[in-house]
């Protein structure tokens, strides 16, 4: 992929920032697969929408939109991709940790529990890797600069 001005997307950023942008996009595109498969009722484990409060129901909805823009976002080069994933890992930490330690009355390791923290690694690790990974991508301006 090419910039308007004719050089490569990705021309000049170290290949290690390249490999954290990439793993990035994947997890925010995997999670948008696994949110489209709770909201159609695909996946088993899901949310249940009958004890699920409205408003969690709501955002777990929004990430089927938001997992892939900022996915897209960070494949484009952009830093709103970056601050955009960031703050779906959080919040989507958060939201699992509400679901499964206090919606979820069962004791113990349960799959949520495990994938919740999983989330949470995975906020925490683009939260370390922002500071040396926002520098190599494009600031807000043209979307397509």
């Amino acid at each position: 992929m090419e910039t308007a001005a004719g050089t490569p997307r990705w021309a000049g950023v170290p290949r290690r920032i390249r490999v954290v942008v990439v793993a990035a996009a994947g997890v925010l595109a995997y999670g948008g697969i696994v949110h489209l498969g709770d909201l159609v009722g695909l996946r088993p484990g899901g949310p249940d929408a009958s004890s699920t409060p409205g408003w969690l129901l709501l955002y777990f909805t929004s990430l089927t939109v938001l997992d892939p823009l900022a996915a897209l976002l960070l494949a484009l080069r952009r830093l709103e991709g970056l601050f955009l994933g960031c703050a779906i890992l959080v919040t989507d930490a958060a939201a699992n940790g509400y679901a499964n330690y206090v919606l979820d009355g069962t004791a113990g390791v349960t799959p949520g529990r495990v994938g919740q923290a999983v989330i949470t690694a995975l906020a925490v690790a683009l939260l370390l890797a922002t500071p040396a990974v926002a520098p190599w991508l494009r600031r807000p301006g043209g979307l397509w600069n």
